[in-house]
């Protein structure tokens, strides 16, 4: 047994023994690029990886194109660092499904809602359809576009809150290269929409933007009319 084949089994007996409670990040990503290079010393790369993108969490949400730039990283461990991320991604997001949410205020939205953007490259659109409770009746991803623009179908808006009998929507997308700040579209089709939803008898009570893991609300910052959350 070489010297990285005896390293490699004591990481793997400390983690079996004691689970990852002790272990640094860098390691971690260590313990994982295992196996993806079976017959390589993977402490040099996961360091690489690490300064790259400064936390465990971002190489694991970055883009295999961005991960394949670094020394020793190829595309077939690339490919698993993006599939494990995402993996881990929708567990959280299943554990967030099977429990009743009710939302209360735009920050508990916002929270609510981040986690569906994490590591998102491309501009997409949510739409939240909620009980005259607050309750979370359906959380659906409504389209998705380049960096600069989502199309929001007022037709599909409508659609959704009339299929789960929704008393509220909350509308959120986000902007993957630029600031939490709505645009001129942002106001021009949430009016749009807010219009077409009373149309049926429910309120769209905020459009949330979504930036680089911060919010705002359009109903807090008055671009929306205030609606009670």
């Amino acid at each position: 047994m070489g010297v990285h084949d005896g390293h490699r089994e004591r990481l793997r007996r400390r983690f079996s023994a004691h689970g990852l409670e002790s272990f640094a990040d860098h390691e971690v990503l260590e313990l994982l690029l295992f196996y993806a290079i079976p017959r390589q010393d993977t402490n040099p790369i996961a360091h690489r990886l690490m300064e790259q993108f400064g936390s465990l969490e971002a190489v694991l949400s970055a883009q295999p194109e961005h991960l394949g730039q670094v020394a020793g990283v190829g595309e077939g461990t690339a490919l698993f660092l993006r599939l494990v991320g995402q993996i881990g991604r929708r567990c959280r997001l299943s554990a967030l499904e099977r429990e009743p949410v009710i939302l209360s205020s735009a920050e508990a939205a916002g929270a609510y809602l981040l986690e569906r953007f994490a590591g998102e490259r491309l501009e997409v659109a949510y739409q939240l359809c909620l009980d005259a409770k607050g309750k979370v009746l359906d959380c659906r991803r409504l389209a998705e576009g380049d960096a600069s623009s989502a199309e929001l179908s007022i037709r599909r808006v409508v659609e959704y809150a009339l299929r789960f009998n929704a008393s509220a929507v909350i509308l959120a997308h986000n902007h993957p290269s630029g600031l939490a700040i709505p645009s001129r579209d942002d106001v021009l089709t949430t009016v749009q929409i807010e219009s077409a939803l009373q149309a049926i008898g429910v309120t769209l009570l905020d459009h949330i933007i979504v930036a680089d893991g911060d919010f705002v609300s359009m109903a807090q910052n008055g671009t929306l009319r205030r609606r009670t959350l």
